[in-house]
């Protein structure tokens, strides 16, 4: 997206809001299935956690503004590795995202138009959201504001049809549900279990952080804050009204279309086609928030060289199409696999969101103990992150203990996309292996001699990409610390230290000789120490990505500390190391 095109509050909103509004859909039926006529309560429990990621979210996306959500702050606070794990659970739940969000909202609109070609008309609706992406991100917000404003509108209209459905009938309904015995025996069981099913009405508070850059600046604290508004009114108060207005036994049979219903039964049969269509409406919009945080995940994951780097490659209204179009054939090949069958994604989908839920609290505590001295907007505490952390555990957990069976399918899913990007970041390894069995298997022939060519062209094209890292006079132990980094999590044997002089000063003697030791020392990496005069700010990275032709997320820094004049952000992907 170019720099003159930022989503303003309503647009990055609208593109995250209609993911995690769309729960409402769904997320009464949930959990009034496991907690009864308590759900409302157990809805509120959610909302309360979600209060609490709105201080973690705010202070890891605010100390480093780049798309990535969990992956960024954990690729900035620990290994790359990890940072690939968390990803790739991303990328799972974004995946089950849209699929799902498609195929239902195909299910509501078979409910309209009782001849629709379900899976057609779903595989339609994930090319026709394809589409829309590649034309560019300020096309698709524009879509996405139209739809989340409708279903806003949708919803207050129908909790104002069964207030007065409510204050015109009585409250008999409500008294009677109230006597009914606990689904699950106890109330505390009820809870637990509600509580846990009712977390997947959250999905969707984590996209904001993946497409933070795209946003305008002050954005993204406020898409947190209206996403939680959203979801901690209308959720606890829809499962209330529905407790209130139907019988308990009619929810069961009606679980998937559960508001349609209730539209139907308090304001007539317009409300429940309103509904319908709203539901078709805003779950599409759930698809657009797969695709477009999805595109902002994969191209920083590229850019990071996790990915291949034809990923990278743009239309003219800056969309990244490959990525775009191989999510596209990810999802379908999912949907046709499960033959458009929800139950397998669902595991999929619960496991992979509420990990990268718990990776995000778990990067909280990294940034605090790794880079405490990193400016951030927002301060989430010790027992704020403690909570909601042990919160998900908790909803995972309850998860697996109502389908065990989620775990296995996940797995199904979890292990081949972790693979793939093990066999990414173990390139070197593969092919100094590769190199070694071809050596062993044909010493003299003729294939060994090209083999042998091939993979040793490969190794040098993987290793030729030159690195930066920006020093201030780091001490031995410091530069050490980099060394180490640069060797464990990048494929490169040629580093540049960079130290900048301000006029009349001079290079430490001590500075020099730390850097021969480690060079020594390191003998896989040729390091190239380069002083200069200069300023260290985002015009002089600028230009010296352009003379040295190096990516400025090949280039490190320590952390800034309260005085740095600019935000991580400014720096055009800058990584902080140390």
């Amino acid at each position: 997206m170019s720099h003159e095109k930022k989503l303003n509050e309503l647009e990055a909103t609208a593109i995250c809001g209609n993911d995690i509004s769309s729960s409402c859909l769904y997320v009464s039926a949930l959990a009034i299935a496991y907690a009864g006529q308590y759900a409302w309560v157990a809805l509120l429990l959610v909302g309360a956690v979600l209060f609490l990621f709105r201080k973690i979210y705010g202070e890891v996306v605010g100390a480093l503004p780049l798309n990535g959500g969990a992956y960024n702050v954990l690729l900035n606070t620990t290994s790359k590795r990890n940072a690939a794990l968390a990803a790739c659970l991303t990328i799972l739940s974004y995946m089950a995202t849209a699929v799902i969000s498609a195929s239902e909202a195909m299910h509501y609109l078979h409910t309209l138009w009782e001849g629709l070609p379900i899976m057609w008309a779903t595989l339609g609706l994930l090319g026709l959201f394809l589409a829309l992406t590649i034309l560019g991100i300020s096309e698709s917000a524009k879509v996405a504001v139209g739809i989340f404003l409708v279903h806003l509108a949708s919803l207050t209209l129908l909790v104002g049809a069964t207030v007065w459905f409510l204050a015109t009938h009585g409250l008999d309904t409500l008294t009677l549900n109230f006597r009914a015995p606990m689904p699950q025996g106890s109330l505390l069981t009820a809870l637990f279990l509600g509580f846990s099913a009712a977390m997947l009405g959250i999905s969707g508070f984590e996209s904001s952080a993946n497409f933070v850059e795209e946003q305008a600046p002050g954005v993204f604290g406020k898409t947190l804050r209206n996403m939680w508004v959203v979801v901690s009114f209308f959720n606890p108060v829809i499962a209330f009204l529905a407790v209130a207005a139907l019988p308990l036994a009619q929810v069961g049979p009606h679980t998937e279309t559960l508001l349609s219903y209730l539209g139907t039964t308090t304001g007539g049969r317009w409300l429940g086609m309103l509904i319908s269509v709203d539901a078709v409406a805003v779950l599409s919009g759930a698809v657009l928030t797969s695709f477009v945080g999805v595109s902002g995940l994969m191209k920083r994951m590229t850019l990071d060289r996790i990915l291949p780097q034809f990923f990278l490659k743009e239309n003219q209204a800056k969309s990244n199409y490959i990525i775009l179009l191989t999510f596209f054939l990810l999802c379908v090949s999912v949907l046709l696999i499960t033959n458009g069958q929800l139950g397998p994604l669902s595991g999929v989908y619960t496991i992979s969101f509420l990990s990268v839920m718990a990776f995000f609290a778990l990067g909280n505590f990294l940034l605090k103990s790794k880079r405490p001295l990193l400016p951030r907007p927002v301060y989430a505490g010790i027992l704020t992150v403690t909570v909601a952390l042990l919160s998900i555990l908790l909803a995972l957990y309850g998860n697996v203990k109502i389908h065990p069976d989620y775990l296995i399918v996940f797995l199904q899913y979890f292990l081949p996309a972790m693979l793939v990007v093990y066999v990414m970041l173990n390139r070197t390894s593969i092919l100094n292996l590769t190199l070694a069995g071809i050596d062993s298997v044909a010493e003299h022939s003729r294939f060994s001699r090209f083999g042998r060519l091939l993979v040793k062209r490969k190794l040098r094209e993987l290793h030729q990409q030159e690195f930066v890292f920006f020093t201030k006079g780091d001490n031995v132990a410091n530069l050490n610390k980099v060394m180490a980094y640069v060797v464990e999590n990048e494929f490169t044997n040629r580093l540049k230290i960079v130290t900048l002089l301000n006029e009349g000063d001079q290079v430490s003697p001590d500075l020099l000789t730390d850097i021969r030791v480690l060079d020594r020392a390191y003998e896989q990496i040729e390091v190239e120490f380069v002083a200069m005069p200069g300023h260290f700010g985002p015009q002089l990275i600028n230009k010296l990505s352009e003379e040295w032709c190096i990516p400025k997320n090949f280039m490190f820094i320590g952390t800034p500390g309260d005085r740095f004049p600019y935000q991580v952000s400014e720096l055009g992907g800058v990584r902080l190391i140390i």
